[in-house]
């Protein structure tokens, strides 16, 4: 399905592949290149061929930034008539999973989409970073709340403040991504992640997503009661049938998704 000039777009068994494409520039995220990959996520979402959604970058790099050239003669009510940031609000509705394979840089609203992901892969010497200080600005795509809530308030603020660029390593070890790779090993290790998820039920997947998301803004109570609900809710589906079903005829399941 590419029908877009700024990313690539397909399905390959199950798994969806969006490919950011501006490689001479580093893959730089302009507005319509967002739109785009909001574009194609909402697509794959609601699409029953695709179980798991796979975001990647062409050439050298996963994306270097926002494209500063774009916005460098904005005003404060340019931006608001704008509202372009309701484009990257969309992406906390997708529902399915959403795996990132990340190689060179993952600068500014690069991170922001990086963050955005459900489990993020990296080449071993990719540079994470959020370098908007160093223009006068700072993260306008849920950088600073993503990162604070993942790594703390004070490694949040060195970051934020310094604009400096962290290693693969140092990212894992803080939570931000789960596996550092060999560039060369990088998209063949996604792929085998993206494969076994599109193996499990996707109504588990999806409801395990929403309970996981709503977990990180309410309190321990109310997160374990949101939690039995979606466990109920899971036993109205064909699936748990067939995993239970499977499990004491000891056989694989089929799973449907319904």
């Amino acid at each position: 399905m590419n029908n877009y000039q700024y990313i690539n777009a397909w399905v390959d068994d199950g798994i969806a592949r969006i490919e950011l494409n501006r490689p001479n520039v580093l893959n730089a995220l302009s507005r319509s290149m967002i739109a785009e990959i909001i574009d194609s996520l909402t697509h794959f979402d609601t699409s029953d061929d695709v179980k798991v959604i796979v975001l990647s970058g062409a050439g050298r790099s996963f994306a270097a930034g926002a494209d500063i050239k774009e916005m460098a003669e904005d005003d404060p009510i340019s931006l608001e008539k704008l509202n372009q940031f309701a484009d990257w609000d969309r992406i906390s509705n997708i529902k399915k999973p959403i795996l990132a394979a990340v190689q060179g840089f993952a600068l500014g609203g690069g991170f922001e989409l990086v963050l955005s992901a459900d489990i993020v892969f990296a080449a071993d010497q990719t540079k994470f970073g959020f370098p908007e200080v160093n223009l006068g600005v700072m993260p306008s795509a849920g950088g600073t709340v993503k990162l604070s809530k993942t790594i703390g308030y004070r490694k949040a603020l060195e970051w934020l403040w310094t604009g400096e660029r962290m290693g693969a390593a140092e990212a894992c070890e803080l939570g931000l991504i789960n596996k550092v790779t060999p560039p060369e090993l990088l998209m063949e290790e996604i792929l085998t992640f993206a494969g076994k998820l599109k193996e499990q039920p996707p109504l588990s997947l999806r409801l395990v997503k929403d309970t996981v998301n709503k977990a990180l803004d309410l309190s321990v109570y109310e997160a374990m009661q949101y939690e039995r609900k979606n466990f109920y809710l899971l036993f109205a589906s064909e699936d748990q049938k067939e995993g239970m079903s499977a499990f004491m005829e000891k056989r694989l399941p089929n799973y449907t998704g319904k």
